[in-house]
């Protein structure tokens, strides 16, 4: 125990005391082992003793390796010998109370310096409370410790004294037996010392810890009343490197580049208690827990720091969670197993997704632990087939960093031949250089395993794993409900009455309590940050340079910016673009408008409403079959169509305004997928308001309603919205005869084209139908039986043969050119016959109802057309910007959606240059504050 203390002090003062004492006990050994040789009147005895120096020193220095049992000389030695052993045996246990005292202050002055260096400024402290009971209060116990370090002092003086009289001592035979019954109830007593001292000092501490609490809470108070300058909070150590292993999480999930800075990381069997030593570390229990259910299914990493209040937080929550009240504890297991639960994806049962969050308490070492699902042997069929598979990957692959420490937790509780972990280890770390073994549970090992297998498993010489430290600690009794500090009192309880200690010494006082082993663990991880920081930030400055390098040769003249920098210049792009469609001219959003809307309505007034009654056969019934149809029509379908064809008409503008934006010349072609795919799905959930139909049927049907052409302009304004419409139906009717009949004669001889066999067939069928129009202009769309009986035998007499159906599938198109070609003519005639209208009305020898249809189907266009442009502009078009920056958001959020939008190798080497350069300035910060810690 003296050589662990000079191993790791780190003050001058406290390695002399140290040293002074160590130099005094091994002056003494040497004299009682030369009165040892002197007993046996032979050969000088060969002390065995570990080497200072090798390649174990360090293992040994932690392992702290328990002293030899001692073996019984044969009976021809007589019994001096035999006493004089168990003197050594006595005085060499007294070394052990000197050095529990001497340790335990020494730990204790460094605490108290620690605490002492980490307060703040607080001399105007003095002018609000001089005389202050809590200041005495706080040295009053300082002195005490202080005076308890002396009594131990004063015991091991009294010790030495009564050693230096062993040589002139002379022990009779008789007397032997009695002198080893008194010095084996001394044994024991001095056992029960050495546990009751390191308690006392731990109950000191923990009684520092919350007067240090206190003070602080009421220098914050003090400070706030007073209302001085507040000063800029400075980041923890533990803080700043937290953040770093933050960002190295998602840059190199894989080591393969630079990632090999310091974790603890915590692995053992399912059920072995990892998660309750990690709970007794951080002094909460912060983790779910199930009967024999696997409760870890990600890795959670858990960052230790010190402070005032015990709280804990999650990395990406503003929430902190009280972990001295019962709720909030409850609160945070039910969100870890929530976002344990939500990481596994797939049908997996285990996830690589890490879970990062920061406890922070009085007293807490600082340090990073990082908790993974326990290995396991067998499946359930409840687990997914590669979930055995998975967690060994995941824990090799913590592991092989190659300055992570390696917490290796074993069951203390069930057969060591049963250990999963202990080889897995020995893969990763087959010298032990980074491994501290931990046997858990050790209150129901005293009850099952044999004392001497525990001291084999604790001194490294039972598992072929080596280590450079051996724990026992005990993690409760097995109850949800029972809190840490009660868990911490059993194992206290349990080591200071143990038989392990009390009747064979198997264990060393430093090896036990979770207190002692967060101690370790913490020293040996700030020992390695110490010791590969400077290399790690080398590496990463290095990188930095190649890639800084590369970026100014590919990209010279543009600056790296990573994905959110370029989502944020594209959604600002995207949205001026949706401003801009306020600031189109009403007569532009009339024209898109009118003519999305005649190509939406196009089809069904001809096929429904003006072929139907224009071939009826009557002016009369003409104007009541359209009647008739138009109301039904604005009714039923006309309103929902025109709000389609506007809806339409706004996706075009907006897209042809980003198309427009594409040909300037501070055009990013970067952004083109991630634009194209904001604005379909913005399309795709937008939506029309609803009351806007209501709206425009009012209108429509009221607009229907009148049947009188006003003025001159207008009737010409539908006589040519009448031509225009017949010309373009005309051009569909004879693109349509093309296909049916073929090509020309001209155009067969210049495009060497031929006739199929059916064009051939439908050349002989339309010239006996147009032999029938030919002979009545007038007649009516469809063919009476007689026509069609005519029509066969007329074919038949020249070898075509053919049935009904097929000429009637003729007649159509060859009929409709004809009423088209009709329906132009009149438009012709009708263009000059307005006054005659406006006199004669209905009974004008001219028929032009035709013409005053196109007026009223016009003037619905008109009027629907500047509702919509009034509805886009008011109403639509904040509608879509809301429906724009709804998707933006949505994108903004999913990392995934980005890197598919926004790729490329510009991309690519911006991302990982501006991560690199953040990353080495982090490592910068943390060093620095490193070294002025030192």
């Amino acid at each position: 125990m003296l050589r662990i203390y000079q191993h790791t002090s780190r003050r001058t003062a406290r390695k002399a005391v140290v040293y002074a004492t160590t130099k005094v006990a091994c002056c003494n050994h040497s004299t009682l082992c030369a009165i040892t040789s002197h007993a046996r009147r032979g050969p000088p005895h060969e002390q065995r003793q570990q080497p200072r120096n090798g390649p174990h020193h360090e293992e040994f220095l932690l392992a702290g390796n328990p002293a030899r049992g001692w073996q019984m000389p044969p009976p021809s030695r007589g019994y001096g010998m035999l006493v004089v052993r168990i003197l050594r045996g006595a005085l060499k246990l007294r070394y052990l109370v000197l050095g529990g005292a001497i340790g335990g202050g020494v730990s204790l002055s460094k605490k108290y310096e620690d605490w002492k260096d980490g307060l703040p400024d607080m001399k105007w402290l003095e002018d609000a409370m001089p005389q202050g009971e809590r200041w005495n209060a706080f040295s009053r116990n300082i002195m005490e410790v202080g005076g308890l370090v002396k009594n131990a002092i004063d015991i091991a003086k009294e010790d030495l004294k009564a050693k230096t009289t062993v040589a002139a001592l002379g022990i009779t035979t008789d007397e032997s037996r009695k002198k080893y019954e008194k010095l084996q109830s001394q044994v024991e007593t001095l056992q029960t010392e050495i546990m009751n001292v390191q308690i006392k000092y731990q109950k000191e501490l923990e009684k520092m810890e919350k007067e240090n609490r206190d003070l602080r809470q009421q220098f914050l108070i003090l400070k706030t009343n007073k209302k001085t300058s507040a000063k800029k909070i400075k980041k923890s150590l533990i803080d700043m490197y937290s953040e770093v292993l933050d960002e190295l999480s998602g840059y190199d999930t894989g080591y393969t580049m630079a990632d090999h800075l310091p974790r603890v990381v915590v692995v053992g069997d399912q059920s072995s208690g990892k998660t309750s030593v990690l709970e007794s570390i951080a002094k909460a229990r912060i983790f779910p827990r199930g009967s024999g259910e696997m409760m870890t299914r990600a890795p959670v990493k858990v960052t230790l720091a010190e402070g005032p209040y015990h709280v804990a937080q999650f990395r990406d929550s503003d929430r902190e969670y009280d972990l001295t009240k019962e709720s909030d504890l409850a609160d945070l297991r039910k969100e870890v197993e929530f976002r344990m639960r939500a990481s596994v994806r797939g049908g997996k049962t285990v996830s690589n997704e890490v879970i990062s969050m920061t406890v922070k308490g009085p007293g807490l070492q600082r340090m990073v632990l990082v908790d993974l699902p326990g290995i396991i042997s067998t499946m359930t069929v409840d687990m997914a087939s590669d979930t055995k598979d998975s967690i060994h990957q995941m824990t090799k692959h913590y592991m092989s960093n190659p300055n992570a420490i390696i917490l290796c937790i074993q069951d203390g509780s069930v057969d060591a031949e049963r250990s999963n972990v202990t080889d897995l280890v020995m893969q990763c770390d087959p010298l032990g250089r980074r491994t501290i073994f931990v046997l858990t549970k050790v209150d129901l090992a005293e009850e099952l395993a044999d004392p001497d297998r525990i001291r084999k498993i604790l001194s490294g010489k039972l598992f072929p794993m080596k280590a450079l430290g051996y724990y026992a600690v005990v993690t409760g009794r097995g109850r949800k409900d029972d809190s840490i500090d009660a868990i911490r009192q059993y194992e206290e309880d349990f080591f200071k009455n143990s038989k392990l200690f009390h009747r064979r010494g198997v264990i060393m006082p430093h090896q036990v309590t979770s207190r002692n082993l967060s101690l370790a663990v913490s020293d040996r991880f700030w020992k390695m940050v110490r010791e590969t920081i400077e290399q790690q930030a080398d590496a990463f400055k290095a990188t930095r340079f190649n890639l800084e390098t590369e970026w100014k040769n590919n990209f010279p003249r543009l600056r790296e910016s990573g994905r959110d920098e370029l989502f944020d210049k594209a959604k600002g792009e995207i949205l001026d673009e949706v401003v801009t469609l306020s600031q189109i001219s009403a007569k532009k959003w009339d024209d898109a408008l009118n003519a999305k809307l005649w190509e939406k309505l196009s089809n069904y007034v001809f096929e429904n409403i003006y072929l139907p009654a224009a071939q009826s056969g009557s002016q009369n019934s003409f104007n009541t079959m359209v009647d008739i149809k138009l109301r039904q029509w604005a009714e039923q379908a006309l309103p929902a169509k025109s709000v389609e064809a506007g809806w339409e008409a706004l996706q075009l503008e907006f897209i042809s305004l980003m198309e427009r934006s594409k040909k300037s010349q501070d055009h990013d072609g970067i952004f083109d997928q991630l634009k194209g795919a904001v604005v379909d799905e913005a399309i795709r959930r937008h939506s029309w308001e609803d009351k806007a139909i209501d709206m425009l049927r009012v209108i429509q049907l009221n607009t229907l309603e009148d049947r009188f052409v006003h003025t001159k302009s207008e009737w010409d304004s539908a006589v040519k919205f009448l031509e225009t419409s017949v010309n373009a139906k005309l051009v569909q009717t004879e693109e349509t005869l093309a296909q049916m009949f073929g090509p020309g004669q001209m155009r067969r001889l210049t495009h060497w084209q031929y006739l199929t066999q059916d064009q051939q067939k439908r050349r002989y069928v339309k010239g006996e139908l147009d032999k029938i129009l030919k002979t009545d202009s007038k007649h009516l769309p469809t063919l009476s039986y007689d026509e069609l009986t005519t029509v066969r035998k007329n074919l038949q007499r020249d070898n075509v043969d053919v049935d009904t159906d097929y000429i009637r599938q003729t007649w159509f198109p060859v009929y409709r050119k004809h009423f088209l070609q009709q329906a132009l003519q009149r438009a012709k005639d009708c263009r000059k016959a307005y006054y005659l209208y406006t006199q004669q009305g209905a009974e004008c020898e001219i028929s032009c109802s035709d013409v005053v249809l196109f007026w009223r189907i016009q003037q619905v266009i008109k009027i629907t057309g500047n509702a919509l442009r009034q509805q886009v502009i008011n109403r639509e078009a904040r509608r879509l910007d809301k429906e724009i920056k709804a998707v933006l958001d949505e994108f903004s959020d999913d990392e995934e959606k980005k890197a598919h939008l926004l790729t490329g190798k510009r991309v690519l080497l911006a991302e990982e240059l501006i991560k690199v350069r953040m990353i080495q300035e982090k490592l910068e910060e943390f060093i620095n504050s490193l070294n002025q810690e030192k």
